[in-house]
């Protein structure tokens, strides 16, 4: 009897512990996901604004023509990308090239196993301490791609110097024999999904018996062999796999796939440096070698938004700093979150406007200038008067008066990369809904193929480029000393304008969270 009542309580207990209901409850035990606002960005909720120019346009520009857009939600930076924010990735990149030459050193030595190399840390208390280990766990870390950025890499290192000799301009090159990085093999090999072209529908490719998935002819014992009139090792790009199931009434599902996804998933390899000689290129007859010499490096513009960036670059800091955001969430068990990636045409004015309907500038507007007489942005003001405004050049990214959404400098200091590529009647065939038009100019396209929109006006720009709805355009692979940009990320949830009720295990429908 004894046995029946525990035998019974046993079976009671596991009973009550399974999660099998029969009801549709979806997966139990999913983590719940609560939204967190990037470090350094501002909220930017969902909603609709008429885009394009509220007054009269330019004469016959016709390019700007008013049209109602909607907008999901999105994190957009405060400011613009400063130079010290910008040096962060290429010190990555940098670091990254020299541990990585470390490993190959080490990889190629024989006795690299009993190897004992010994490292300087730093400690709380600022004193330098020998440490011992073994490289064994330099190997470990780099199976599975993964550099050791715990440990300090000394570039004085007595043992890593002859190592890291090739980093640094050789001696010709020197001036006044100073040993500096050679930043022209600071180099960035990244991956991006080209979802257009991911989402594109070929012929379906039927491949041949006696040959494999990528079109490689099998022989018997199933060992890769080219033939003429099969040479080809790779899938053909452009077609897709049937991944349709026949019935026995001859009925297909007529499901889709793509053989190869290296069709879409595209790597680049790009310099990262800044052209800071963007600075004597942009004008003619005037002096700028201070800001070529001293602009990016030196710690007294260590705030100041970085120029001389190219928009392939821009996108590129994007995916280091996607990268970076979601290794660390994924060391503390977190979920990984949208991309970082420069705003479209549409986010940017919406975020310029900070919600205030027909609005000329960030402020408000119509005018230029406060009740006090100051001017609200840094641009050229009153014919050249350029210091008028408080700036000579670009002026801290956190200067002036933030717009209702809290973003500084919408308006002035340097113009902004935009996503969206640029073409005068874009208004006209866009689509109301996330409006945004890209085009993936190719270096034989012609120059009119590769305009980028930039927004916002710069230090040296009139009044009129400052305003909310004001178009222009530089080509994609230009660095210019008046362009800079900012990230903006999509919000995961709802998007509406509280967003302390974003996110967790809402009991409310979200339609009464508005």
């Amino acid at each position: 009897m004894k046995k029946l009542v525990v035998i019974s309580l046993v079976s009671l207990i596991l009973f009550s512990c399974s999660t099998r209901t029969g009801h549709l409850t979806g997966v139990l035990g999913r983590q719940v996901y609560y939204p967190e606002i990037p470090l350094g960005m501002v909220y930017i909720p969902s909603g609709s604004y008429t885009m394009g120019q509220n007054d009269q346009d330019v004469p016959f520009l016709h390019q700007t023509r008013a049209k109602t857009v909607s907008v999901q939600s999105f994190y957009m930076d405060q400011t613009e990308i400063t130079n010290n924010e910008y040096r962060q990735f290429v010190y990555w990149v940098r670091d990254s090239i020299a541990r990585e030459k470390v490993y190959e050193m080490l990889e190629e030595d024989d006795d690299a196993e009993r190897y004992i190399n010994y490292e300087k840390e730093y400690f709380d208390e600022g004193a330098l301490e020998w440490v011992e280990y073994d490289a064994s766990d330099r190997f470990q870390n780099r199976e599975v791609f993964n550099l050791n950025w715990d440990r300090y890499l000394d570039y004085n290192d007595r043992e890593i110097v002859p190592i890291l000799a090739d980093m640094y301009y050789p001696q010709p090159q020197r001036f006044y024999k100073r040993k500096e990085i050679d930043t022209r093999k600071l180099k960035f090999r990244y991956y991006w999904i080209d979802l257009v072209e991911a989402a594109r529908r070929g012929d379906v490719h039927v491949i041949p018996d006696g040959y494999d998935n990528q079109g490689n002819r099998m022989n018997n014992d199933h060992r890769e062999l080219r033939t003429p009139e099969h040479p080809f090792t790779e899938e053909p790009q452009g077609l897709d796999m049937d991944m349709g199931y026949f019935n026995k009434l001859g009925q297909n599902n007529a499901m889709r796939g793509h053989e190869n996804r290296q069709r879409f998933v595209i790597d680049e390899v790009i310099n990262v440096y800044p052209d800071t000689l963007c600075w004597v290129r942009d004008f003619t007859y005037s002096f700028h070698d201070p800001m070529t010499n001293m602009y990016f490096w030196h710690p007294a513009y260590d705030n100041y938004p970085v120029v001389g960036v190219t928009w392939v670059q821009a996108k590129a800091f994007n995916v280091w700093r996607t990268q970076l955001l979601n290794s660390w969430l994924e060391s503390m068990g977190e979920i990984y979150v949208n991309d970082f990636r420069l705003p479209t045409e549409s986010e940017w004015e919406r975020a310029s406007r900070g919600d205030l309907a027909l609005s000329a500038y960030p402020w408000g507007g119509p005018y230029i200038r406060n009740s006090s007489g100051c001017f609200l942005g840094n641009f050229k003001p009153m014919r050249g008067r350029y210091f008028e405004d408080g700036g000579f050049h670009t002026v801290k990214a956190y200067s002036y008066n933030p717009n209702g959404w809290g973003l500084y400098c919408m308006a002035g200091n340097v113009a902004e990369w935009c996503e969206t590529a640029y073409d005068e009647s874009m208004y006209e065939f866009s689509h109301d809904l996330n409006s945004d038009y890209r085009y993936n100019a190719m270096d034989w396209d012609p120059p009119a193929m590769k305009r980028k929109v930039i927004r916002g006006g710069s230090w040296k720009d009139i009044g009129y480029y400052l305003q909310n709805a004001t178009r222009t355009y530089e080509y994609q692979d230009t660095a210019k000393s008046y362009v800079g940009f900012r990230s903006v990320a999509t919000h995961l949830g709802r998007g509406g304008k509280d967003f302390s009720n974003e996110g967790g295990e809402e009991l409310k429908q979200d339609i009464q969270l508005r």
